[in-house]
């Protein structure tokens, strides 16, 4: 099985929201069974709490449910994840000077590198802002998250 781990500042916006639209595009793509998905944050201001109720609303106005509790990426994620997907070159960065090996620093990188028809390669963080966006959010982490299942669909094709 193969497991991908999501990750952004603090766990309770984008990377629950990007879980959650994996969670769905795999079920589109027929991949869920096969496929393993997780969240977590490189602060911990957050540990323990659900994701942002902000977020929580815009997902579920656009049919995603979020869900989980915040918690920190840790070493043990590297060897666990076979592709750590970050949301930003910040959580690129940090997440990739956390890695205790060459091998597993190259597991990192950002999760809209998926989605063909990005106008940048970050998902920015909606927290200080509006509801739009959090919306905003919502749409990016589908578009990557269809372009991922894809991805995985050509990769099993292939082997």
């Amino acid at each position: 099985m193969m497991r991908i781990l999501l990750v952004c500042l603090g766990n309770i916006c984008r990377s629950p929201t990007a879980e959650a639209a994996l969670h769905e595009a795999l079920e589109e793509a027929g991949l869920s069974g096969r496929v393993e998905v997780d969240s977590a944050g490189t602060g911990d201001w957050h540990i323990g709490k659900p994701p942002d109720r902000r977020m929580t609303a815009a997902a579920a106005a656009a049919g995603l449910r979020l869900f989980g509790r915040a918690r920190r990426i840790d070493r043990d994620d590297f060897q666990a994840a076979d592709i750590i997907l970050v949301m930003d070159r910040e959580n690129l960065r940090d997440v990739r000077a956390l890695a205790p090996s060459p091998e597993a620093r190259e597991k990192v990188r950002l999760f809209r590198e998926f989605d063909p028809d990005a106008d940048g390669l970050e998902v920015p963080d909606p927290y200080l802002g509006g509801p739009e966006g959090f919306r905003q959010v919502v749409v990016i982490a589908r578009a990557a998250a269809r372009g991922l299942a894809r991805h995985l669909q050509q990769q099993e094709q292939l082997a």
